[in-house]
């Protein structure tokens, strides 16, 4: 077994040969299943110009974009709101106060434990029932449950993240930081947290990915994001007596692809610049959410100067 790693043996001249046949096969496989499906798509004349017809209307185009704006608007909402909750889960899970620690650990093992569907719906139903009260409109419970729902788990998940960053960072900065008087607030706060969101950057933004297409669920509670209006769209229109499901569905699956390939694009950036600073832990990988990023040696002299300028501050 090499030094590449424990559980990957380095595959010899055999095992070489065997795994270019096993990908020249799975390629043939996936190949054939695409030209199966487009065959039959082609035999069912769903690529009759006149079926495509629907997106030159007008309506169905501001359809289309008012079911985006709504799911941006929900994924930005969400996305800030996860990220300030994931750092003070984070926070308070590292706390030296028992109770506080294990409030944290139980708040975030409960809402990562139940699926996210079940907790958006839950609070839906909540706030129907005293929407009179809350002051909420129509259409407002279903935007706060989401956004509430999204927050909850995608924060739960973000401080476990920040957490694994915060642990990576070498002891001897931290102590280098108390000797210098610096309080635990100010360690946590100039000294590991920054480096934290520096080494977890690319996996944070890869599940603010995951926030943004579990907008979707939305649909299940009737809120008017992308995938409720492409509901109403297929549901609503018929072209030559038929439901045009599959020119909706490939549509409005290409635009969440393209919301995600962006977020992924700024990740993989993001990654790309990490690697080339000389200085600080490396960034994760891309994609590895809820891993601590590899530690490397850090100049603690430049981080106790920076320390000790906060505290000067």
């Amino acid at each position: 077994m090499s030094g590449a790693g424990v559980l990957y043996d380095v595959p010899g001249p055999k095992a070489k040969v065997r795994n270019r046949i096993y990908s020249v096969i799975g390629t043939l496989a996936v190949v054939a299943l695409v030209g199966f499906i487009v065959l039959r798509l082609n035999s069912n004349s769903d690529f009759d110009p006149a079926r495509w017809d629907i997106f030159n209307y007008a309506g169905v185009r501001n359809s289309i974009v008012d079911g985006v704006l709504a799911t941006l608007e929900v994924f930005a909402i969400a996305a800030v709101l996860s990220l300030i909750l994931g750092v003070l889960l984070a926070v308070a899970r590292l706390s030296d106060h028992r109770p506080v620690r294990w409030v944290a650990t139980g708040f975030i093992e409960l809402f990562r434990s139940i699926p996210l569907l079940i907790t958006i719906f839950a609070i839906w139903v909540a706030l129907l029932n005293n929407r009179a009260a809350l002051g909420l409109g129509d259409g407002e419970p279903q935007f706060w449950a989401l956004v509430v729902g999204l927050t909850i788990y995608n924060g739960s998940v973000q401080a476990e993240v920040l957490r694994a960053g915060i642990l990576s960072v070498p002891k001897g900065q931290r102590e280098a930081a108390y000797a210098l008087g610096m309080s635990k607030t100010q360690v946590m706060t100039t000294v590991l947290i920054p480096q934290a969101v520096r080494a977890m950057l690319p996996t944070i933004i890869s599940q603010l990915v995951v926030t943004l297409k579990d907008t979707s669920l939305g649909y299940v509670i009737t809120f008017e994001e992308l995938l409720y209006k492409a509901q109403l769209l297929a549901g609503n229109v018929t072209v030559d007596g038929e439901n045009p499901y599959v020119q909706v569905i490939i549509v409005i699956g290409a635009i969440y692809i393209a919301m995600c390939l962006a977020l992924s694009s700024l990740a993989n950036w993001i990654e790309r610049r990490g690697r080339r600073a000389k200085t600080g832990i490396p960034v994760t990988e891309a994609g590895d959410a809820g891993t601590a990023g590899a530690v490397a040696a850090v100049d603690v002299d430049a981080v106790a100067t920076e320390g000790a300028a906060g505290t000067t501050n």
